[in-house]
């Protein structure tokens, strides 16, 4: 029996919301592992991701391969950080079918930035050229449009912070 209670942990919240750098925190934890979509997507679709249909058929091809997987982690006593955007009803339900199916509880951050925050996080990200993807801001009000924040029927939820998310990057 392990000597934590596994646990899945999900992160929604618009592009430079802070979710990653949450993510990151999370995963110090005692036995966490950090699984982010964004360093999986640029190395199996290198330069496959050039419109918001790349990504849904390129992300949902990940989340088939990623979700069992992510199961059996939680099974052997791994907390998971599955940083994977929550931010649409289905891809909060994929997320509950996988803590369903491992039998272990999840906990939902949402990081309620405003989106002008975001945008200007996500100018400073562009600009210092270190990220895998550099969503233009026209981007972030195309994926926004599908921002869907969390509700009672998505289980517990933690809002993690109601404006900037510090970055903790070196």
């Amino acid at each position: 029996m392990p000597a934590h209670q596994p646990t899945l942990h999900l992160l929604c919240g618009k592009i430079a919301a802070g979710k990653s750098t949450l993510a990151r925190r999370l995963a110090a934890g005692p036995a966490a592992v950090l699984i982010a979509e964004d360093e999986w997507l640029p190395r199996l679709y290198p330069g496959g991701i050039g419109s918001l249909d790349d990504y849904v058929r390129c992300s949902g091809r990940l989340r088939a391969v990623m979700g069992p997987h992510v199961v059996a982690l939680l099974r052997a006593g791994v907390s998971v950080v599955l940083d994977f955007p929550a931010n649409t009803i289905a891809s909060r339900q994929w997320m509950r079918g996988i803590a369903e199916a491992a039998d272990v509880p999840r906990r939902l951050y949402w990081l309620d930035v405003p989106d002008a925050t975001c945008k200007a996080r996500l100018r400073a990200r562009n600009a210092g050229g270190t990220h895998p993807f550099a969503p233009t801001e026209a981007d972030f009000d195309l994926f926004a449009s599908y921002f869907v924040p969390p509700s009672e029927d998505d289980g517990p939820v933690i809002v993690v912070h109601e404006g900037e998310v510090p970055d903790d990057r070196p």
